[in-house]
């Protein structure tokens, strides 16, 4: 047995460079298999020497990676013209436990720790379950830990099925507007958006940069995707439109052309990149106050009141004087003065039964008090907006 000591994944970290701090990576099954039947290592090492430089330069990366289906048949050796739900859940069952282990030994060369996170969109839509995703994940990228993350074919239904909900395109998105990411890279085996399908007109143009998704760039976008893959351009530019809005850029490129993943970190212009159409502050604003309505209010003292005005930092149990209205861990909750006056919103790491006991303490406390905790903070401040 390694008897090897080893807390963190923390590399010998260099100046970072580029215009991007915190990427998340879309790997398709078709890149990943270079269009065979089988995981193409070749390959996959490539990919991760990449984001290994980047990852000792200090920049934070989660992967969304698909293949665990192409890995379970290449195992099982079985009928690649089945794909009944059942049994695609089965060879998922088998592939995602190959998948891993191959990126494990591929990121362990370069000393790198990943963890793997099996998510469904009906967890992220939950509450709580958004809220605890998230925070396991900044929890891990905090530890310099790279994230794997696939959706749960083996208990997921509707996720699993060939259209535009169901693909790592748009997972990839949501979890790129779970951790505020600045870059959306999906990878696969398409150069970028062209003006029309570059495979039956020759006279198609890559488009180089889009600002705005209207009806014209859908319509560009074609159908469904190949026959190993779920995701064709047509649910990847939904998931650009769903990250664009959430003030994320995204690149839509072949993830075989040489160092691709350092060279849009860089900020070169490789594939298809896709603006922003809102700030940082627009876009959480608009998904903390009107997508989700206030549960109840929870009253801070001037000087908790202050440091959040101020140094924009997170709620600590020490600043809060009152709760107003019963809410559960996970509820989207107003933040007010002793005046009442509204100063912040976000959403709330303890119930307001929770936080009557916790009031006034010192977050230390939180354990004896309660038995438990679910973080020093009451509001974290990722999960908070100041008014």
């Amino acid at each position: 047995m390694d008897k090897t000591k080893r807390t963190t994944s923390k590399p010998p970290q260099t100046k970072k460079s580029g215009k991007y701090h915190r990427l998340v990576i879309k790997l398709g099954t078709n890149l990943l298999t270079g269009g065979s039947g089988h995981l193409d290592i070749p390959t996959m090492t490539s990919l991760v020497d990449q984001i290994a430089r980047l990852h000792g330069q200090g920049l934070e990366i989660v992967l969304v990676s698909s293949g665990s289906i192409a890995a379970g048949r290449d195992k099982l050796g079985v009928d690649s013209e089945r794909k009944d739900i059942p049994f695609r859940q089965i060879l998922a069952a088998v592939g995602q436990g190959r998948l891993m282990h191959a990126y494990e030994q591929l990121f362990d060369r370069h000393g790198i720790v990943v963890a793997q996170a099996l998510l469904t969109k009906r967890e992220l839509s939950h509450r709580a379950g958004y809220l605890n995703a998230r925070n396991t994940i900044l929890s891990l990228l905090s530890l310099s830990v790279v994230p794997i993350i696939n959706e749960n074919d083996v208990l997921a239904t509707d996720e699993i099925k060939e259209d535009k909900f169901g693909d790592n395109d748009n997972l990839s998105a949501m979890v790129a507007n779970l951790v505020d990411a600045d870059l959306l890279i999906l990878l696969s085996d398409v150069h970028g958006l062209y003006t029309a399908d570059p495979r039956k007109d020759p006279k198609a143009k890559l488009i180089p940069t889009v600002r705005k998704i209207d009806a014209e760039i859908e319509g560009m976008a074609g159908g469904a995707g190949t026959s190993r893959g779920t995701g064709g351009m047509a649910t990847k530019i939904e998931a650009a439109k769903l990250a664009t809005r959430s003030a994320i850029a995204v690149v839509i490129t072949e993830g075989s052309i040489p160092n691709v993943i350092t060279r849009l970190a860089e900020g070169e212009s490789v594939g298809t990149l896709f603006l922003p159409t809102a700030t940082k502050v627009e876009s959480r604003q608009r998904w903390m106050i009107s997508r989700l309505a206030s549960r109840g209010k929870i009253v801070i003292d001037d000087g908790a009141a202050a440091a959040l005005r101020k140094r924009k930092g997170s709620l600590l149990p020490a600043g809060i004087k009152d709760v107003d209205r019963e809410f559960s861990r996970g509820d989207m909750v107003d933040i007010v003065d002793q005046q009442r006056n509204r100063i912040a919103c976000g959403m709330s790491n303890y119930s307001a039964a929770e936080i009557q006991i916790i009031k006034g303490t010192q977050s230390k406390e939180i354990m004896s008090l309660l038995g438990y905790e679910y973080g020093a903070e009451v509001v974290h401040r990722n999960n908070l907006v100041v008014l």
